[in-house]
């Protein structure tokens, strides 16, 4: 077990067999510094768990019950603005992807995906929570102008 620090994971998809599929990729790697902490099926509980868990990093669908995904990840954005969302979902045409962008998303995944695409993205995202948190430390021990 790595002493590096871990980076907590929200996975939320409406599919269980999906969110097995991605717990699974991400515990599959040993070094990783990551750590899933949560799982939703819905809008609905996908909003709870983030606000509950506040996870480092939210992987997130966009078709599933109880309202979008897309609607989901600009509340997080807004809530939780140091966490970094990375949408996977099958929906990836240019407009969906557009909003997904525009709306925060730091990375989007195309279902299908494979073990090596997820662990270099969310590895990639690891790298910007760290950098958000750094950043929010900073201007937190900054003087007030």
């Amino acid at each position: 077990m790595s002493n590096r620090p871990l980076c907590s994971i929200l996975i939320v998809d409406d599919n269980a067999t999906m969110r097995t599929l991605l717990r699974g990729i991400l515990r599959s790697d040993e070094t990783a510094p990551f750590e899933v902490v949560g799982e939703a099926g819905d809008c609905d509980t996908a909003l709870e768990q983030a606000l509950k868990l506040r996870p480092d990093i939210v992987c997130l669908d966009i078709i599933m019950p109880k309202g979008n995904g897309l609607d989901v990840l600009k509340k997080i954005r807004s809530e939780l603005p140091q966490t970094v969302v990375l949408m996977v979902s099958s929906s990836h045409d240019s407009a969906t992807v557009k909003s997904a962008v525009d709306g925060g998303a730091s990375g989007y995944i195309v279902k299908p995906f494979n073990s090596t695409t997820i662990l270099n993205v969310v590895r990639q995202a690891v790298e910007k929570s760290r950098n958000l948190k750094a950043a929010a430390a900073k201007s937190a021990d900054a003087p007030p102008a």
